[in-house]
């Protein structure tokens, strides 16, 4: 299974800056393949998966927002019930942990991608072939 190198961004939470931060990346054409967002303590985090990150991470240094990258794993899933929890099985069989999980849009209208953090990504690759 391969990897995905995600960046973390860490914005301001107030209405509208979800749509900033796709704008921006989109006027230096940078697609969004796949992202969660949430808020904590009042401060907002972008985890996402882009088909630039070197370009990305430009877009978020001339915006200063905060900005980590790391690697996770990247699961393509068939369209189908209980194709999710038998990866998640495997992992846990491995007693690899998953921290988070996001889907985004897979190679065909028939698959998922989903992106995981988890607490051993070499065991987790091992565990999901």
């Amino acid at each position: 299974m391969p990897t995905a190198k995600q960046l973390t961004v860490g914005v301001e939470n107030r209405p509208g800056m979800l749509g900033e931060v796709g704008s921006a990346l989109g006027a230096k054409k940078v697609n969004i393949l796949a992202f969660m967002a949430t808020v904590t303590d009042n401060r907002g985090t972008i985890r996402m998966v882009v088909d630039k990150p070197a370009a990305a991470k430009r877009v978020f240094a001339e915006h200063r927002w905060e900005t980590t990258e790391e690697e996770v794993l990247k699961v393509t899933l068939p369209d189908e019930p209980g194709s999710l929890g038998r990866i998640a099985h495997r992992l846990r069989e491995a007693s690899v942990n998953i921290q988070y999980a996001y889907g985004g849009l897979g190679p065909s209208a028939r698959r998922v991608n989903a992106y995981l953090g988890v607490s051993d990504l070499k065991v987790a690759l091992i565990a999901v072939r």
